[in-house]
């Protein structure tokens, strides 16, 4: 038998240190170029994934904290209060740009040592190409992602100011070792002093961040060793504990929100401790890749309605004693000075062939003024003009008047649709003084098809209030139809509670309008301040009217505890909370937690996973399971996990090159540009989403693409720098020099060096131009277009010319 002289050298099967793992010769050049793109888009998701195990043991190592003891008033009981070991700047210029790094640099270093100390196009283009990606595209997406009138601003200004200097310079002193001072090559002590810039830049960043952003921050450190400042009271946390106070004036603002569970309130609190935290660019990005892979989630998922319910506690930041009059019971001396606006009804239903139905908003409380608030409407499983029509009015109410109707439109596809919900929610215009919100500030309306008049019930058999709660909100509720107005009557009977004395009830009638499908029964409840046992009232429902009948809860019973019964209800809210905590944490205390989390869709919240999270969790699932492997960074401070990740994603680096090297060759695209363009974009998608989710969450800019200039300059100094240094060691003891090609890199650098400029000038002129909105982020919609359009275009440019010298149509 005859064997080809090719059967082992074929077609591009040279190109690779690893691959191929097998003899590929009979197969088509198109068979192998799809299978290598595959598996290299396979191959980004597994490398995203292991770094995010990777960034959990930088997590870890850079969180921890030491213990300063303050004296206090009690000598037994000494204050200790926690603050960080390692530094912010420096956190965010060493490890943690090593984790977003790190598959870039890894690629780098590998290549040379994979191709017998020699320089490769593959690992210096992903650097440059992920610096423009970084520092272009990010920068550009983060511009129109802040909401429409608002802006973000960089906050430490100086240490921008110097990692911005610092990713000018590296590409610079790039093209003055390549091309000016030693062409064509790189002696040792320019590959000595390329690495040595990266503790320089660590120093100067560093120092620029104890001047001039932390100098106020460590004036106040001081005066809290001398016991002259206070633990803010409304802080969920404090030294790391949940703060019981602060969580039970919580709990009372959400508890004044119909058909909220302590369930509800558990998740809402884990919410706002999360917002309350600092987070890293490091958090965000280990968010941003779990969403993607349907992992498990770094802050709790919730409800439409709840997600509604949290944006209007935070949304209305007016507050009487600490706390938001949104959410507060509103007093009777209140009632006199300010007038209370809210929706009729907590919830509606509407038919979907309805066309308009009325929606009615109440006044009450002071009505000798003009008051005027706002209603939109909310998405739910409901979309805009697909299901209803949007909503956002003006209701102004004229004095000693107490009713206002909207009209609200629903769109009748005459397709079969489930149930579907929407909601309509109250806010106050910035400008309107003496007007604050009920409780019923968000109403949810239900779209089905139903005409019948319904049935009236109490939505709970038993309610329970504390005496100090001003008064019980008890849910009465029509079901089966909600057509047409209906009313029932209702009175209170005494048991161990009495009327006038513990509560103030009687007898009355409650009317539900045309479409309305909840109202909230309210009965004063009255606080003697005398420790008592629990007393408690029924409510009874009779005589329904206008078609209605009555339904199978007709009763409910009303419990009144004293204060001490309420906190027992805190503390197992304060347990739901940290387990909802536990359960968002970056990282796995134990194996046994990582095999769950990667073994199941969203780490096990599968009431809450969506189909794009069962989709990406099957594609991704093979991933998780071998990172799975990998130690928990629990153990050992997080180091071994950090090295362990580390060379796991050195392995998958190299894979990484070898088939973006073979698919290059068998399609005739040379290595620098799919450096430039495929490998750089894959390695930074992640990025780009974490800085996306950071400018619509942070006040400040400096996690969405503060760190890009920092982590550009790393890319060089690391990235180029450690691998350049070991071949110009080999080399210079073998007595030879190392060749580094200007070339396609030379070329390369200098245009980006050109487009990096321009876009550093950008953001300074966004900065302190007036017309721009005076911030980095945001402003006015058709400049911020403008911005990012130009930045997009710079990247195009920059893509396309790179990519016309690689091959040859620009001659250098």
């Amino acid at each position: 038998m005859v064997i080809p002289d090719d059967l082992y050298n074929y077609t591009c099967s040279d190109k690779g240190l690893l691959l191929p793992l097998i003899n590929e010769y009979t197969w088509s050049i198109g068979t192998r170029a799809t299978l290598y793109i595959i598996g290299l888009l396979y191959c980004f998701m597994g490398v995203a994934i292991i770094a995010d195990i990777f960034m959990c043991s930088i997590e870890k190592i850079t969180s921890k904290t030491r213990k300063i003891v303050l004296s206090t008033s009690n000598e037994d009981e000494p204050e200790v209060v926690e603050v960080k070991v390692w530094n912010d700047t420096v956190a965010n210029l060493t490890l943690m740009a090593l984790g977003s790094s790190a598959p870039e640099i890894l690629l780098s270093i590998i290549e040379v040592v994979g191709n017998g100390f020699q320089v490769g196009q593959l690992g210096p283009g992903t650097i440059v190409g992920s610096a423009a990606f970084n520092l272009l595209i990010i920068t550009a997406v983060c511009i129109l992602a802040i909401p429409e009138g608002e802006v973000s601003s960089i906050k430490c200004i100086k240490v921008f100011g110097t990692t911005a200097f610092f990713s000018i310079f590296a590409y610079i002193w790039l093209l003055i070792i390549l091309v000016w001072i030693t062409p064509d090559q790189v002696d040792l002590w320019e590959a000595l002093l390329t690495f040595l810039l990266f503790p320089i830049c660590v120093i100067l960043a560093y120092i620029a961040d104890k001047d001039f952003c932390t100098k106020k921050h460590e004036e106040k450190d001081k005066q809290l060793e001398l016991g002259f400042t206070a633990v803010p009271e409304r802080d969920l946390v404090i030294n790391g504990k949940l703060n019981k106070a602060a969580l039970v004036d919580f709990m009372r603002e959400v508890r004044n929100y119909p058909g909220l569970t302590d369930e509800d309130a558990a998740v809402l609190a884990a919410s706002k401790l999360v917002d309350q935290q600092p987070h890293s660019r490091m958090w965000y990005r280990i968010g941003a890749v779990r969403d993607y892979t349907g992992g498990r989630k770094t802050r709790p998922t919730m409800s439409a309605k709840l997600h509604e319910v949290y944006t209007t506690l935070e949304e209305h930041g007016e507050k009487l004693d600490g706390v938001p009059l949104l959410a507060r019971p509103v007093s009777p001396s209140l009632r006199l000075t300010k007038s209370i606006v809210e929706f009729h009804a907590a919830t509606c239903s509407v038919s979907e062939n309805v066309g308009k139905f009325s929606v009615l908003v109440k006044r009450h409380g002071y009505l000798g003024n003009i008051a005027i608030v706002r209603v939109e409407s909310i998405d739910g499983t409901a979309n805009v003009a697909e299901d209803y029509i949007k909503v956002n009015e003006i209701l102004q109410f004229l004095p000693n008047e107490t009713e206002k109707e909207i009209q609200v439109e629903i769109v009748n596809d005459n397709q079969w649709e489930p149930d579907e919900v929407f909601f309509l929610k109250l806010s106050i215009p910035e400008e309107t003084e003496n007007v604050v919100l009920g409780r019923t500030a968000i109403m949810e309306v239900t779209i089905l098809d139903d005409d019948e008049p319904g049935v009236i019930q109490f939505k709970k058999r038993g309610l329970l209030v504390t005496e100090s709660a001003g008064s019980a909100a008890i849910p009465i509720i029509r079901k089966q139809g909600a057509d047409g107005e209906v009313s029932v009557k209702w009175r209170t009977l005494d048991k161990t509670a009495f009327n006038n004395k513990d509560y103030i009830g009687g007898y009355g009638e409650v009317t539900f309008k045309h479409t309305e499908v909840e109202i909230n029964l309210e009965i004063p409840i009255m606080n003697d301040m005398d420790p008592e046992k629990d007393e408690h009232f029924e409510v009874e429902l009779y005589d329904p009217s206008g078609g209605a009948s009555l339904g199978s809860i007709t009763r409910t019973m009303v419990t009144i505890t004293n204060d001490d019964d309420f906190n027992s209800v805190v503390d197992r809210v304060m347990k739901m909370t940290n387990a909802n905590i536990d359960a968002i944490k970056v990282h796995s205390e134990t194996w046994a937690s990582q095999f769950r989390d990667a073994m199941n869709v969203n780490g096990g919240d599968v009431e809450n996973a969506e189909t794009s999270d069962y989709v990406m969790h099957f594609f991704t699932f093979g991933w998780k399971v071998l990172f799975a492997f990998v130690p928990p960074p629990s153990i050992w401070g997080g180091y071994l996990c950090f090295f362990s990740s580390l060379v796991m994603i050195g392995l998958l680096t190299a894979v990484i090159g070898d088939l973006a090297g073979i698919f290059g060759c068998l399609v005739g695209i040379p290595d620098s540009i799919t450096a430039i363009t495929l490998v750089a974009a894959g390695t930074s998608l992640p990025d780009l989403f974490a800085s996306r989710t950071a400018a619509k969450s942070e006040k400040y800019a400096d996690n969405a693409i503060g760190n890009v200039t920092g982590s550009n300059s790393v890319n060089v100094f690391l990235g180029l720098g450690l691998p350049w240094l070991i071949a110009a060691v080999y080399w210079f003891v073998k007595g030879e020099l190392f060749i580094v090609p200007a070339g396609s890199l030379g070329f390369s650098v200098a245009c980006y060096t050109v487009v990096s400029f321009i876009s550093i000038a950008l953001l300074m002129a966004r900065r302190f131009l007036p017309v721009f909105g005076n911030a980095e982020l945001g402003g006015p919609m058709p400049l911020r277009y403008v911005c990012a359009t130009l930045l997009f275009v710079l990247w195009a440019a920059y893509i396309i010319l790179s990519s016309l010298q690689a091959l040859n149509v620009i001659k250098p």
